[in-house]
C-alpha cells in the first residue's frame, strides 16, 4: 500500500478506473466491537466484512476529502475496520502552526482507544497559569490552570500537532494525495463514482467530506445553515519577543482578545479573537492589515509582536461559526467534523468530537451495511453535538465581551470568584464531557 502523505497530484493512474495505484485488494483486518464500543482484534478465524466485501471478496473503499483531524481520524478507524482509504487533501502539505487546544472528554477517550496518548503527551504543552492584562498592561486576573486541571484527564496541545500524530498513525495504511480535491462524484445507491482532480477515478462504497467548515462537498449537495457567531479569529506563529513568564498571557480589551502561548525554543503561538459584524473568508493579502488595525486598540505589545511577523508568514483567519444540518449524510455520502457540525473553537470539543465521530462510524460499519451505519452514527452523535453547540452560543458573549459593562463584569467575576467555585465550574464541564464519552461507547 502506498505510504500515506507522499503522493502529490498530477500523476495519472495508468491502471485506469478501479482501486487505484498502490492499492491492492486486501482482506478486512480482523476486528470486533467489545462491550465498551471499542474496536478490538477479532477472535482467530473471525473476520468482519461489509455486505459488498462479502460478495466480492474485496475490502470496501472510502474516499475522504480533507486530511485534517476529521479526515485522518476517519482514515485511522476505517482502515482498522478493514476498509481501503484514499484521502484527497486540497493543500500542498498538512497544515503547520495553529492555535492551542485542549483534548478531553470524548476526544481523549477516543485517542486512548487508538493508543495515541503517549504520542500526544510527547507534544503536550504544560500551561501553569494564564495572566490577563488590559490595554494599559495592568493585570486583570490570573487563572492558575495547574491548580484547576490537576487530577483531570486533559491534554493541551496544538491542533497541528494532533494532525501530525494522526498522520503518523495512518500513513502506512492509506493513500494520501496532496494538492488534490474531489472534482466530481455520482452516487447510484450502490457505489459512489468519484473523480479526483488528479484524474484518478474510484468506485467507492463511501464518500466522506471532511473538508472543513467551508466544505465544497456540503455546498454541492446538502441543506445546511452556516451560523456565524459574530466573531473572527486569526492564528500564527512568531518569534518570542515577550520573554514569556508565565507561559500563557492574554491581552484583553472590549471586543477583542489576544493570547500568547509559549512554545519553547523562543517561539509563540498567537491567537486573536475579535467581534466582527462581517463574516466570510478574508483574502490572505488583507489579513495582516486587518490585524494591525485591531492592534491599534489594545496594548502596544500586541502591535510590536505583529510587526515582528515575517511578511511571508502564513496567517490562518476565519469566522467563529457553527454548521447546523438536518442530516449529515445523503445516500453514500457523509459529512464529518467541521464540515458537518462545526462547534467553533469556543467549545473546546471540535477536534475531539471529530475523532469520536470516526470511532462511532467504524463501530456501526462493523455491525451493519452502510445505509444503516450512517443513520446510527447520526442518532448516536447528534444529541451531544446539539448540546455542545448550545454551550458555544452561551459562552461566546462571555469569551470576548462586546460592551464595556460586560467586559468589566466578566473581569470582576473572574477575579474575585473563589478558586473552589471556579474549579467546580471546570469540573462540571469535564463531567459532562465524560458523560458524553460514555454515551458514545
Amino acid at each position: 500500500m502506498r505510504r500515506c502523505g507522499h503522493r502529490r497530484a498530477g500523476r495519472r493512474d495508468r491502471r485506469g478506473p478501479g482501486p487505484g495505484p498502490g492499492l491492492r485488494p486486501r482482506l478486512c483486518i480482523r476486528r470486533r466491537v467489545d462491550a465498551g464500543g471499542l474496536l478490538r482484534p477479532a477472535a482467530r478465524g473471525q473476520t468482519f466484512f461489509s455486505r459488498r466485501s462479502r460478495l466480492t471478496n474485496q475490502a470496501p473503499l472510502a474516499v475522504i476529502a480533507g486530511a485534517g483531524v476529521a479526515g485522518l481520524s476517519q482514515a485511522w478507524w476505517l482502515t482498522r475496520a478493514g476498509w481501503r482509504v484514499v484521502l484527497a487533501e486540497r493543500a500542498a502539505h498538512l497544515r503547520d502552526g495553529g492555535y492551542m487546544m485542549g483534548l478531553s472528554g470524548p476526544g481523549l477517550h477516543t485517542a486512548r482507544s487508538m493508543g495515541l496518548v503517549p504520542a500526544l503527551r510527547a507534544v503536550e504543552h504544560d500551561i501553569g497559569e494564564n495572566v490577563y492584562r488590559d490595554r494599559a498592561g495592568r493585570e486583570i486576573m490570573r487563572i492558575r490552570y495547574r491548580d484547576l486541571l490537576e487530577q483531570l484527564d486533559w491534554i493541551t496541545l496544538r491542533r497541528s500537532d494532533l494532525v501530525r500524530v494522526l498522520h503518523e498513525a495512518t500513513r502506512d495504511h492509506c493513500d494520501l494525495r496532496l494538492s488534490c480535491t474531489v472534482a466530481q462524484w455520482q452516487d447510484d445507491g450502490n457505489q459512489v463514482a468519484v473523480t479526483l482532480s488528479d484524474g484518478s477515478q474510484w468506485q467507492a462504497d463511501l464518500l466522506i467530506g471532511a473538508d472543513g467548515v467551508h466544505s465544497t462537498l456540503r455546498a454541492g449537495a446538502f441543506d445546511a445553515r452556516y451560523e456565524a457567531l459574530g466573531y473572527r479569529y486569526a492564528a500564527y506563529d512568531v518569534a518570542d519577543s515577550l520573554g514569556l513568564s508565565p507561559d500563557f498571557v492574554s491581552y484583553a480589551a472590549v471586543g477583542q482578545q489576544v493570547e500568547y502561548h509559549g512554545l519553547g525554543q523562543e517561539r509563540l503561538a498567537v491567537l486573536h479573537v475579535w467581534r466582527s459584524a462581517e463574516s466570510g473568508l478574508v483574502p490572505a493579502s488583507q489579513r495582516r492589515a486587518l490585524l494591525q488595525e485591531l492592534a491599534g486598540h489594545t496594548h502596544p505589545q500586541v502591535r510590536r509582536v505583529l510587526d515582528s511577523l515575517p511578511a511571508d508568514a502564513p496567517i490562518v483567519m476565519d469566522d467563529l461559526a457553527m454548521i447546523d444540518m438536518p442530516s449529515w449524510h445523503r445516500g453514500r455520502v457523509l459529512l464529518a467534523g467541521d464540515a458537518a457540525h462545526s462547534l467553533s473553537l469556543i467549545s473546546g470539543q471540535g477536534a475531539g468530537m471529530a475523532m469520536a465521530s470516526a470511532a462511532v462510524l467504524a463501530q456501526e460499519l462493523q455491525r451493519q451495511p452502510v445505509a444503516g451505519a450512517l443513520q446510527a452514527h447520526d442518532a448516536r452523535l447528534r444529541p451531544i453535538i446539539v448540546q455542545l453547540q448550545a454551550r458555544s452560543r452561551k459562552l461566546a458573549p462571555m469569551y470576548v465581551p462586546a460592551a464595556p459593562w460586560s467586559f468589566r463584569l466578566r473581569n470582576t467575576a473572574m477575579r474575585y470568584l473563589p478558586k473552589l467555585v471556579l474549579k467546580r465550574y471546570f469540573l462540571s464541564g469535564l463531567k459532562s464531557e465524560a458523560e458524553a464519552a460514555r454515551a458514545l461507547a
